[in-house]
């Protein structure tokens, strides 16, 4: 959950060296350090109250961490800090269980969630600014109240939501139980980091309503918690809404920091784990300093030379020069007790763990002898920089609010940017060079090699005296204590503020001579620009022989021009300290980019070269084909893509485009000639069938001039036209992919809807709401808060420019696999059978129009938002218009679009999972004759895979 502050993950294409002849110039000197404005106090209590005002949007952030993790898990405990982070989300004093879910969405809060990490576990909110005091009286009634009303039956439905997250998570994760055999092997056995976050079965099942309330009483009060709240507010006022909800609850015990000695590693550890994978993958980790402590920072950018991107040491020698990976990544994961340096490689079809470690080792022994180049550490400091101030975009999430409180609990500085950046800014090559000498030794490491088997899985049946529902036992007194003095007016929701205005950005659009569309927003909040080169042209667009050839194409681009070869165009990309990726969807494909300010014309030089002169050098398309079989592979891994790919395949049917993945089929791929390739471009990456949509810290008339000087050359040529494929569903309602020793079932139940441009968009958007586009929706409702079935359950429609598919999807508990589908059907039924109570759909249509203003918190955000305008043909002001219609619908226009969309007996049904457990299941529903499908999602009588 917790990110550290230069451990994000360098996004899509980092640095290392590139030994061309001509190197790119050296970056510009680093952005000016944002000022971030906060003011950090600390009640009588102890709760500590750090306030950021932001006027970007009308919005606020809600970010409370509490002080605890798996970090102070006792023996025998394994997970019970996430544990307890689900029960935080029962019912309170003053709260019956779910209404805050209920009302919280209704308010049009996002990204309204908890997370549990190994030092801290978090709770947050962003809500339109008018409603901040409902998110701090729900807060707060979680913290003072929670043991008022704290029950066997909320502890037991928890224990199987978890139990569920840990078999969809770890266990049907490919390579998640090798993962956490990983940090089994790096920690002693009763060390705090040495199991994952999540815990085990037996951990989970075996905790006790008293381990729930003591653990509630030792760690949840508010001298153990930090609140951040950042946005749209006045902090005064703010100040005193703080007191009055959270000012009267009492102090719980002091809490110390864990005081736990890691041992150091001083023989290699050697582990072997089977799971459900087609192909290996070697994990080696090492024990390194503690998050801000010396050599950590150092750490972080050794990651990023050795595996951050197709410019790293591992890519280029590993996955690029020998093929024998498919995929590199190095990163370092900075914690309080310890931290940890991690690579992981997955071997190419055809070659072995064994190769891979020994290529691992020569780039190691290589970066520890000779050290890094200062080229190399450059592009390193510049791609963690900018992702770093990526984060502060968002004020959410894990945004602006969520690095605060990070670095608050970490450093005791909310405001410890300026120092992060410096401490960045100062590492050169034999500063990095020391550190992976220091703590990369061979010796000091754990190697854990994920193979292809059968995986060792202990999940016990929960014995029935944990599902009994027990009256609430009497309080033992240690957490009498801790319970706060009954104030009645906790008992009534806050009323809402005013109503805040708020301006929508529309976009600013204008076309050069060649037809080519440039729609521009300027904000200049942050140093940072966001574009995406959008082509009206997807997988949608594919030849039937050639299922996958857009995404093929996509992925091409970035593979050479006349001028730059594919390891040119990631170094310079990394160098300026920017990210830049190209891939497709059924409707369009896409080049997309982050930058500074300061580097954008360069980088989007980059991008104008790409588009508009790719080269597809035949030695490229070959690597790549190899990547795109080794991804396919990959993919057949994972149930829920699996699942996807399977409801694809049965409604638009057998040779109609959309009904593959972007990846195609594995005949395809191979079938690809460059001629392919080279004529899918031709026809559709065209300046009329194209759009760059800019946001950021651009003004119009920069973006004027430089649209027109990289792109004003592009040729011109007419758009092609595309008519929609007609779609030929199968007959069948039930669909099985088969997949042995399978954790879960995966579930589709789907059936076409509509396109994007349908009239009926907001009333299907409020509908699909209250059926399961919430958590608080009814599927969810059911299926797990009631049920305990699944970890999580939801439903969409795709909303193509051609009509697309609705699903429910979710990953279930594979005995209950026939019950879910029957409550599935029975829900859908339900919404078709009388209206929504005025309380369900005031719920419904407020979070979808109160929550528009945080689809633009971000320049990707505005920029994906501006793109949908282009890509559906909508108009300029739709969003402003978009606000209007859903204010207005009505429980009745709910009910016509579920009687017209939805119908139970014409869903087709899939499933994924052991055919053996589960068709039992399925059979008694009255479904039909199954039809089977491969992992691919085909049927299994197709001629060739």
């Amino acid at each position: 959950m917790n990110i550290p502050t230069l451990m994000v993950p360098v996004m899509l294409a980092a640095a290392s060296a590139s030994g061309q002849a001509q190197e790119p110039p050296l970056a510009p000197a680093s952005a000016p350090v944002p000022s971030i404005a906060f003011e950090k106090t600390v009640l009588p209590n102890g709760l500590q109250l750090i306030l950021v005002e932001d006027k970007r949007l009308p919005i606020v952030a809600v970010n409370l961490w509490y002080h605890v993790g798996p970090a102070n898990e006792a023996p025998g405990l394994t997970g019970f800090a996430h544990l307890f982070e689900h029960m935080m989300f029962a019912a309170t004093g003053h709260i019956p269980r779910g209404a805050a879910d209920r009302l919280l969405e209704g308010a049009g809060a996002t990204d309204s969630n908890g997370g549990t990490g190994f030092d801290s576990t978090s709770y947050y909110d962003t809500v339109p600014s008018n409603q901040l005091e409902l998110a701090l009286w729900v807060h707060a009634d979680r913290m003072g109240f929670l043991l008022d009303v704290l029950d066997q039956q909320a502890l037991s439905n928890q224990q199987d939501v978890v139990r569920n997250e840990r078999r969809q998570t770890v266990e049907g994760e490919p390579y998640g139980l090798v993962e956490e055999a990983l940090l089994q092997t790096l920690f002693p056995k009763n060390h705090p980091y040495a199991a994952s976050i999540i815990g085990s079965h037996a951990d989970i099942q075996g905790a006790r309503l008293e381990d729930v309330r003591a653990f509630f009483t030792n760690y949840y009060g508010p001298n153990n918690a930090s609140l951040v709240i950042a946005g749209d507010i006045d902090k005064g006022k703010t100040r005193e809404l703080v007191q009055r909800y959270f000012g009267t609850l009492r102090r719980g015990p002091d809490v110390a920091r864990p005081k736990v000695v890691t041992p150091p590693i001083t023989a290699e550890r050697r582990v072997v784990v089977r799971d459900r994978v087609e192909l290996p993958r070697v994990f080696m980790g090492w024990l390194t300093p503690a998050a801000f402590q010396p050599g950590d920072a150092e750490l972080a950018v050794a990651a990023a030379i050795l595996g951050g991107g197709k410019s790293s040491r591992l890519y280029k020698s590993l996955v690029y020069e020998r093929q024998i990976a498919q995929d590199v990544s190095s990163t370092q994961t900075s914690l309080a007790l310890s931290s940890t340096f991690v690579v992981d490689v997955t071997t190419r079809a055809g070659h072995t763990p064994q190769e891979l470690e020994a290529a691992i080792d020569a780039e190691l022994e290589r970066l520890r002898r000779d050290g890094p180049s200062e080229r190399e550490v450059e592009r390193a400091r510049n791609s963690l920089e900018t992702a770093l101030l990526a984060s502060l975009e968002k004020l959410g999430g894990d945004g602006l609010a969520e690095q605060l409180n990070h670095y608050n609990l970490y450093t005791g500085d909310p405001g410890y940017l300026a120092k992060d950046l410096a401490r960045l800014r100062r590492i050169d090559a034999a500063a990095v060079q020391r550190a992976v000498q220091a703590w990369l030794g061979p010796e000091a490491r754990a190697v854990v090699t994920g193979v292809p088997g059968k995986p060792k899985v202990d999940d016990p049946r929960a014995p029935k005296s944990a599902k009994a529902v027990k009256a609430a036992a009497a309080l033992p007194q240690s957490a009498q204590a801790a319970l706060n003095e009954a104030e009645p007016w906790r008992a009534t929701p806050p009323v809402a503020g005013p109503t805040p205005q708020v301006t929508l950005p529309r976009g600013d659009t204008f076309r050069l001579g060649n037809g080519l569309t440039v729609i521009h927003h300027h904000n200049p909040a942050l140093p940072l620009v966001s574009s995406q080169l959008v082509v009206k042209s997807g997988g949608a667009a594919n030849p039937v022989a050639l299922p996958g050839l857009a995404g093929f194409t996509a992925q091409m681009l970035e593979e050479g021009t006349a001028t730059r070869s594919t390891l040119d165009i990631a170094d310079e990309i990394a160098q300026l300290g920017a990210f830049m990726d190209a891939g497709s969807s059924d409707d369009v494909s896409t080049v997309s980019l982050l930058t500074l300010r300061a580097t954008f014309a360069r980088a989007l030089a980059v991008v104008a070269d790409i588009v508009q002169h790719p080269s597809f050098p035949p030695a490229e398309i070959e690597r790549q084909r190899q990547d795109r079989l080794g991804a396919l592979t990959q993919q057949r891994d994972d149930p829920e893509t699996v699942a996807a790919l399977a409801a694809a395949g049965a409604l638009f049917g057998n040779g109609h485009p959309k009904a593959y993945g972007q990846l195609g089929l594995e005949h395809a791929i191979r079938a690809a000639t460059r001629e392919d390739i080279a004529g899918f471009w031709q026809r559709h990456y065209v300046p009329s069938n194209a759009a760059l949509v800019v946001s950021g810290d651009i003004t119009r008339a920069e973006l004027e001039a430089l649209a027109e000087a990289q792109f004003g050359a592009w040729p011109a040529a007419p758009a092609p036209a595309l008519a929609p494929a007609e779609a030929r569903p199968t007959q069948a309602r039930l669909v099985l992919v088969d997949q042995p020793d399978a954790a879960q079932t995966a579930l589709q139940v789907a059936c076409m809807g509509p396109a994007r441009d349908t009239p009926d968009f907001p009333a299907l958007q409020v509908m699909n709401g209250a059926l399961g586009g919430m958590f608080s929706s009814r599927l969810n409702n059911n299926l797990r808060e009631t049920r305990g079935y699944t970890y999580g359950i939801y439903s969409h429609f795709d909303y193509d420019r051609a009509p697309a598919p609705f699903a429910v999807e979710a990953s279930v508990q594979q005995d209950a696999t026939g019950a879910s589908v029957r409550e599935i059907l029975r829900e859908i039924a339900a919404m078709r059978e009388q209206p929504l109570s005025q309380a369900e759909l005031d719920a419904a249509r407020n979070a979808q129009l109160l929550s528009l203003p945080g689809q633009f918190e971000t320049n990707a955000d505005i920029g994906a938002s501006l793109t949908e305008l282009f890509v559906y043909d909508l108009a300029p002001d739709y969003y402003d218009a978009l606000a209007r219609r859903l204010a207005g619908i009505g429980a009745d226009d709910v009910l016509d679009v579920a009687r017209r969309y939805l119908d139970p007996d014409r869903m087709t049904v899939v499933a994924v999972g052991e055919r053996r457990k589960i068709l039992p299941q399925l059979q008694k529903l009255g479904l039909g004759r199954p039809e089977e499908r491969d992992d691919d999602g085909q049927p299994l009588d197709r001629p060739q895979r």
